[in-house]
């Protein structure tokens, strides 16, 4: 058992002998237990040299091998939900070598990619796909007469979603031949106890059973032999909410509970199952964490680890609120003003800094977990009632609840404040980067959208959109700001209006939310005039209009795709307005970019000061040119 990252790598003469699964066949079963011991050490080392998802790893490192053992990898295929457990199975494919360039530019992918490896089946990062995917697998292996076993590892979080279950109906009524593997790891197991009794007193004990239990028996009571009838009442409930029979009902073969760390029984029950036809579901209790101290007492807090660095000097701005940090501070700030305001989230509590809400207003704090669906119409349906619904989202899980902002909420033109984290690029690459955000709601009627600069325009703005009546949204990105003093006063700022931050020569630089930054920095070098726009929607068209008469060149910047963004909505009004002027849109390319640092990835995109001078001196050049002057541009 690790208490602390170790710095050097450990001894691993097992696994060093593992450069495939074909390899890990090839050991006796007798020696998996010591290479499943061997992995989790590596793991646990690697991981602090790049920082990345580390909990979820450590508990299905036993798994991991298992699967890699029973079934003939990659011709059997291995569908991985989420993909924030499947550093084991990188290391196991032969990636071992490459695990320190997690995340890096050209290293390994933090989840499993189809162009990485033939062994990554399926590119994952948003959960609760794997059910689906691997249906569509098995299902297009019988097509074409192939004999390949199909697997799909999938936790009890991505089980909250309807995704999961839409598929699990699916497969049961298809009839292909699919197995399931339930990883839960919501609780440990106890020797003492017994993981099965401490599941199934958790299920029994719930409120739910309990108040139905109760409320039967008072009705029964009053019916002639009215204890039997109970007694056989009581015996179903335990068999509807038992989960065998859940699974049993929508036409899977359940299996399970069984310890996920005993590799052994792993092995002797995949053995078992893997040729039985049909969709079967295998039920696994696993240990979140498991091996490393820290992470064991605190599955959520040790979830993903942080690069361990050298001892130096402590950073002055690292004690600076992020923007999480801010909107946590102003939800509780607004929470006590306001008996309306209900906090919702998707299963991303500590992500969103929702911590402190939650804890001094629980009766108005809801996670409804990996969910964002629901999390949406459930609050267009508070805003009905006339309820303050705040909902808590990433960017880029946003995307997976856009037809109900548009049909629930927009359509109805409900009060419902979105407070989008996570905007812009991440390092851990396209399948979280919020990219997307901007195109896809500024093109919602009854939507005001803004990005903040700095952390008081969030604070503000928050509060802006909290009082404008009808929808908002306020999209910001991961991590600090430029470290501008936040007013514990809040002011609505008045929709749809900019703010001019310098007067320049020529150009004239439109920045969105986070680019204010940079430009600022380019318009200094340029003697640019530079506006912080604001509100994506609407326009300050008005000023809009002025600078457009005024200067050679206009220029948009924002931390989002290009095509359809906000550089787009300033284009469609020049272009509504018959006025002509030469416009850069600066953003991010129409491709995927791949993980990286975020400044590395700003930099690739043209969208750190030194590519947004370049884009306007090339430009510049350009319009100043012989033939330009001739054309008449």
């Amino acid at each position: 058992m690790f208490t602390e990252i170790p710095l050097s790598r450990p001894k691993t003469p097992l696994l060093d002998t593992i450069s495939c699964p074909a390899d890990l066949r090839a050991l006796a079963e007798e020696d998996l237990p010591g290479l499943a011991e061997e992995l989790r050490h590596f793991l646990i080392y690697t991981v602090g040299q790049t920082g990345g998802h580390f909990g979820a790893g450590l508990g299905v490192v036993e798994l991991t091998v298992a699967l890699h053992y029973v079934f003939n990898t990659p011709d059997d295929k291995l569908v991985w939900d989420v993909g924030h457990q499947a550093y084991p199975h990188k290391i196991l494919t032969g990636r071992r070598e490459q695990m320190t360039t997690l995340r890096q530019r050209d290293g390994l992918a933090p989840f499993p990619m189809r162009t990485e490896s033939e062994y990554d089946t399926f590119g994952v990062g948003h959960s609760s796909t794997s059910v689906s995917a691997a249906l569509g697998m098995a299902i297009a292996a019988e097509m074409n007469g192939q004999q390949q076993h199909t697997v799909a590892v999938i936790g009890d979080g991505a089980m909250t979603a309807g995704l999961a279950f839409e598929a699990l109906n699916h497969a049961a009524d298809s009839g292909a031949n699919l197995l399931v593997i339930l990883n839960d790891n919501a609780m440990s197991i106890s020797r003492n106890v017994g993981g099965l009794a401490k599941y199934f007193a958790r299920i029994l004990s719930s409120r739910l059973y309990l108040s139905m239990r109760e409320g039967s028996k008072k009705l029964l009571s009053r019916i002639p032999h009215a204890w039997e009838l109970a007694k056989r009442t009581e015996e179903h409930m335990k068999g509807m909410v038992v989960p065998g029979t859940l699974f049993d009902e929508l036409g899977l073969n359940y299996i399970g509970p069984i310890d996920g760390h005993d590799i052994r029984s792993l092995i002797t029950t995949l053995d078992n199952i893997k040729d039985l036809k049909g969709a079967q579901f295998l039920h696994i209790v696993t240990q979140k964490g498991k091996g490393f101290a820290p992470a064991e007492a605190s599955p959520v807090g040790s979830h993903s680890l942080s690069k361990i660095e050298s001892k130096k000097s402590p950073d002055p701005a690292s004690n600076s609120p992020t923007y999480s940090n801010i909107f946590g501070q102003w939800l509780v700030d607004m929470a006590s003003i306001d008996d309306k305001l209900v906090g919702i989230t998707p299963a991303m509590r500590e992500g969103s800094d929702l911590v402190a809400f939650s804890e001094q207003f629980p009766e108005r704090y809801y996670d409804v977990a990996i969910a964002e669906q629901h999390s949406v119409t459930f609050a267009a349906g508070l805003a009905c009632e006339g309820a303050k619904p705040v909902v808590a989202i990433y960017s880029t899980f946003l995307q997976r609840a856009y037809d109900q902002l548009i049909h629930d909420v927009a359509i109805q033109d409900l009060d419902v404040l979105f407070a989008i984290d996570r905007a812009g690029l991440l390092e851990d690459g396209p399948t979280h980067s919020g990219a997307f955000d901007l195109s896809y709601l500024r093109c919602v009627p009854n939507l005001v959208v803004m990005a903040p600069s700095d952390e008081n325009e969030a604070r503000q703005m928050l509060y802006t959109g909290y009082c404008h009546k009808g929808p908002a949204a306020v999209r910001y990105p991961r991590g600090r700001g430029p470290g501008v003093a936040v007013a514990d006063e809040m002011s609505a700022l008045p929709i749809g209006k900019a703010r001019r931050i310098r007067e320049g020569k020529r150009v004239a630089l439109l920045a969105f939310g986070s680019m204010v930054g940079p430009a600022t920095a380019a318009a200094d070098s340029l003697d640019a005039t530079l506006v912080d726009m604001r509100f994506v929607k609407p326009l300050d068209e008005s000023l809009v209009s002025e600078v457009a008469m005024k200067h050679d060149l206009l220029v948009t910047i924002e931390e989002n795709v290009v095509f359809g963004g906000a550089g787009s909505g300033v284009n469609e009004f020049l272009s509504r307005e018959g006025i002509s002027v030469p416009v850069i849109n600066l953003g991010i390319p129409d491709r995927f970019i791949g993980h990286d640092k975020p400044a590395n990835m700003l930099k690739e995109c043209g969208l750190d000061a030194a590519g947004i001078e370049a884009s306007v001196k090339d430009r510049l050049a350009a319009l100043d040119s012989p033939a330009a002057r001739t054309s008449g541009f």
